[in-house]
């Protein structure tokens, strides 16, 4: 799927009154009555604000809004009616961008309830996008996780079979190889024990090539089905279509994926060795996102290769009596490079108290064999701020003189 569940980051309930009570005195609170036009239209622009907040990554101001929207929607028939559906799925987006992945799957849980089916129109807020994130949030996994890809896979084959429109059917084939390759990476991993794995991988995966075959999401996922059968030539080749389709877009182009699935892209590319083509993806993600602990971590580790294949490279120049100057120098600046993205990893992990101890385990193994061939660089670093304190003690004794003339 390339979306990874969200950490918690909750709001505290005296919090989420603080803040309802703030919209209270902007917004009087008065029943909601379909004869009512000013409340329905107070409605629908709360939801509209909502919406707009959520895509600004406004989410704690966008929280308050969506929940005195779901309770005037829920005073028209007192209790949950399909009018409620846009709210909940809001206040579910709300969540997920807060990191409270409970909350989440609770408001997605109640709008499951009321359109089991996903017949109520996406506009509605309906559809199938709730059963896609159930799958993903779900907290059992495996199998029940499967379950709700497999509704959303049910709903999306009647409806592509059912409309005419080419930009609606491209849209829902791209969502249905979205659910194919969710239940393909679940069975690479919580479901691997099964005996018929293999051949299910094989058959959703080629389902997902023939529904949206210039998907980079699609792409990647036959390269890991291709990787698991130790197929590397043909999950490089789709790799590197699935690199072609977005590279040359401008950052925020829809056609772009999302950052967690670049983040398992760059993973990928180095397992089949293109280690140029991962630094070019770990590159343009830290520029996006220089606060990513996984990005720069894989950045060092994706140089370390680099300076490993160099350093092979060597020796066999060596042996072929070839010019090995150059390649010294390659392996140098990889190895440094390296320490330079695993130093990043490390203190950004420091400050966020990001917990992955394997990530931050292998970085520091990396860094102490960096620092063993390279030597330890403390003291030029302590110089280094030093002549910085110097300089800034200069220029402050300039000032004070320039203001005493």
């Amino acid at each position: 799927m390339g979306k990874t569940r969200p950490s918690r980051k909750d709001l505290s309930e005296r919090e989420k009154r603080g803040k309802l009570k703030d919209l209270d005195r902007v917004l009087p609170d008065r029943p909601f009555s379909q004869k009512s036009k000013e409340s329905k239209e107070s409605v629908e622009e709360l939801l509209a604000r909502t919406s707009a907040l959520l895509q600004t990554s406004q989410a704690e101001e966008a929280l308050p809004l969506a929940l005195r929207a779901l309770k005037w929607l829920k005073k028209e028939r007192n209790g949950l009616t399909s009018r409620v559906l846009p709210a909940l799925s809001l206040l579910a987006e709300v969540h997920l961008e807060l990191g409270d992945a409970d909350e989440a799957r609770s408001y997605f849980s109640q709008a499951s309830q009321i359109d089991p089916d996903g017949l109520i129109p996406e506009s509605q807020g309906g559809g199938v996008e709730k059963f896609l994130w159930l799958a993903q949030l779900s907290e059992e996994g495996g199998k029940d996780s499967v379950a709700w890809f497999e509704k959303a896979i049910y709903i999306l084959r009647n409806e592509i079979s059912s409309t005419s429109d080419s930009v609606s059917k491209a849209q829902k084939n791209r969502k249905l190889a979205v659910a194919l390759c969710g239940v393909v990476e679940i069975y690479m991993t919580d479901l691997s024990w099964e005996s018929d794995a293999e051949s299910r991988c094989e058959s959703l995966v080629t389902e997902a090539i023939l529904v949206a075959p210039e998907s980079p999401e699609t792409l990647q996922t036959l390269a890991n089905v291709r990787i698991s059968q130790e197929r590397i030539n043909e999950a490089a080749k789709a790799l590197a279509d699935s690199l072609t389709l977005w590279k040359d877009l401008p950052s925020g182009n829809e056609g772009v994926p999302d950052f967690p699935t670049r983040i398992s892209l760059a993973r990928l590319l180095m397992e089949v060795e293109m280690e140029n083509d991962a630094m070019e993806v770990l590159e343009r993600l830290v520029e996006e996102d220089d606060t990513s602990v996984e990005a720069w971590y894989l950045g060092g580790w994706c140089a370390y290769l680099t300076a490993e294949r160099s350093k092979a490279s060597q020796k066999s120049a060596i042996s072929g009596g070839g010019n090995t100057e150059v390649r010294e120098l390659e392996y140098e600046a990889s190895l440094m490079s390296s320490r330079d993205w695993l130093r990043n990893s490390i203190r950004l992990y420091e400050i966020q108290d990001y917990e992955d101890d394997r990530l931050r385990n292998h970085a520091m193994e990396l860094l102490r064999d960096l620092d063993a061939q390279l030597g330890d660089d403390k003291d030029e670093d302590e110089e280094d701020e030093a002549e910085a304190e110097v300089w800034e003690s200069d220029s402050e004794n300039e000032d004070q003189e320039m203001a005493g003339t």
